[in-house]
C-alpha cells in the first residue's frame, strides 16, 4: 500500500500540473520557510535548497507520508529575480527580461516515509522579445505577475512575450512534470 502524498506547496499551478499526469495529492501542506537567498547564492542553488528545506519541514509534520516539494527561481546570470509582490518589482523584472534570455530553475524534492529521498534540479531557458512600454504596462495592469518568480506567468499573457524556450514548459510554470513523474515512480508511488 502506497503512503499518502503530501504536496508541500500553496501553489494552485502545481496542483493543476500534477493533475495533468494523474497525480492528486492527499493533502496540501505548505511550509513557511525563509526564502531569502544566502550571500553569494546563485539561482540554481537557491531553487535546490528551498525545495529541500520545504520538503524537510513538511516531512517533520507528516512522517508517515511521501512529501513532494518544489521551488522555482528565475535568474539572469548570477542574479536572482524576486517573486514580485509589488508593481515596481514586476516592472523591474520585465525591464530586465525584455529582449534577453534568462533561466528558470525548479528544484523538486521528494521524501519517502522510509527516509529515501529523490531530488532534481531542472533548468529551462526562456527568451523574451523586446517589450514595448505599452506591452509592459498592459501586462502589469492585468496583475497576473503577483507572487510569480521573475514577475511573470508563462501560462498566462506573458506567453505572448516568449520568442524562444529550451527545456520544459511545465518547469517554467512551476513543476517539471517529466522529472516529477520519474521521481514518484522511483520511490514506488506512481506505477509505470
Amino acid at each position: 500500500m502506497r503512503p499518502a502524498l503530501i504536496l508541500a506547496s500553496a501553489s494552485p499551478r502545481r496542483l493543476d500540473l500534477l493533475a495533468r499526469i494523474g497525480v492528486v495529492p492527499d493533502r496540501v501542506c505548505p511550509t513557511e520557510i525563509d526564502e531569502t537567498p544566502l550571500k553569494a547564492e546563485v539561482p540554481r542553488l537557491l531553487a535546490a535548497r528551498l525545495a529541500r528545506q520545504k520538503a524537510e519541514a513538511a516531512a517533520v509534520l507528516a512522517p508517515e507520508a511521501l512529501v513532494l516539494a518544489a521551488d522555482t527561481v528565475v535568474g539572469v546570470g548570477r542574479r536572482i529575480l524576486p517573486k514580485a509582490e509589488t508593481e515596481e518589482q514586476a516592472l523591474a523584472c520585465l525591464d530586465l527580461l525584455s529582449g534577453r534570455r534568462h533561466r528558470v530553475y525548479t528544484g523538486v524534492m521528494a521524501i519517502h516515509p522510509s527516509g529515501r529521498r529523490s531530488q532534481r534540479l531542472v533548468c529551462s531557458i526562456v527568451a523574451f522579445q523586446r517589450l514595448t512600454a505599452q506591452q509592459r504596462d498592459a501586462y502589469l495592469a492585468g496583475g497576473e505577475w503577483r507572487g510569480k518568480a521573475g514577475g511573470y506567468a508563462i501560462q498566462g499573457a506573458a506567453e505572448g512575450f516568449v520568442r524562444f524556450l529550451s527545456g520544459s514548459h511545465s518547469n517554467v510554470v512551476g513543476l517539471p512534470l517529466f522529472e516529477t513523474a520519474q521521481m514518484l515512480r522511483g520511490l514506488g508511488w506512481l506505477t509505470p
